[in-house]
């Protein structure tokens, strides 16, 4: 193996795995020795990569040097603040301080003149009332959706009657008022939506319906979107 050939599967190393990675690890991967690692290193280093870490404690591949610097035009800047504050007024805990966090990672690693606009921009959002605060953890509800795994909860409907259910989450929709969870109901065997404020007593079971939550969604969407147009046709006609 050239040495061009062993420093680019040694950046390769380095963006894959869980960091950090040891010189032992990398040495077997690349079939050479530990102090060729660390070489190695040292030339990528030269090269512009930041690489963190040192002989003993593993190596973390900080910034890539063959990547092109973080940059957006003007209105995308904008677009992604009013988007993230957006978030902050509507999102649960967990998302508002994500949004927050995600805004000053964008700070820090833009150039100074658009650190600047996305400091000053000005677009902003604000809600004089925001969706009824959900009576559940939206976190476990996301991460359950993402898993396509089936949960359990408590529901009080618009009528006051009360029913255990067992779903699996397809997706969360934040509307004005409230924020929505589309689902296939066991207990229908049909699409539900339910809003996340009459939810009670989330319950994460380890029933996996992956890999079905994508096709299921867009039917659900597709199934939804023919029920309005259904309504507005029969408004307009009437």
């Amino acid at each position: 193996m050239s040495r061009t050939a062993r420093l680019f599967q040694l950046m390769q190393c380095l963006r894959s795995g869980a960091p950090p990675h040891t010189a032992h690890s990398l040495a077997q991967d690349l079939d050479v020795s530990p102090r060729t690692v660390h070489r190695d290193i040292d030339t990528l280093r030269g090269l512009g990569a930041v690489i963190d870490g040192a002989a003993g404690f593993g190596f973390t591949l900080v910034e890539d040097a063959t990547l092109p610097p973080l940059g957006f035009e003007n209105d995308e800047l904008e677009a992604l603040v009013l988007g993230l504050r957006e978030v902050e007024q509507i999102g649960d805990p967990d998302l508002v301080a994500a949004a927050q966090t995600a805004l000053h990672k964008l700070q820090a690693r833009l150039p100074s003149r658009q650190s600047h606009r996305l400091a000053h921009a000005v677009l902003t959002a604000r809600r004089f009332s925001r969706p009824e605060a959900p009576a559940i953890s939206v976190a476990d509800l996301r991460q359950a959706t993402w898993d396509e795994t089936a949960v359990e909860f408590a529901y009080c409907d618009a009528q006051g009657a009360k029913t255990r259910r067992r779903v699996d989450p397809l997706g969360i929709t934040y509307m004005d008022r409230s924020t929505m969870l589309v689902a296939w109901c066991h207990l229908r065997r049909d699409f539900r939506v339910f809003r996340l404020d009459r939810m009670r007593d989330l319950v994460v079971t380890d029933q996996s319906f992956r890999p079905r939550r994508v096709p299921l969604l867009r039917e659900a969407i597709a199934r939804f979107q023919a029920q309005d147009d259904a309504c507005r046709e029969g408004v307009n006609g009437s």
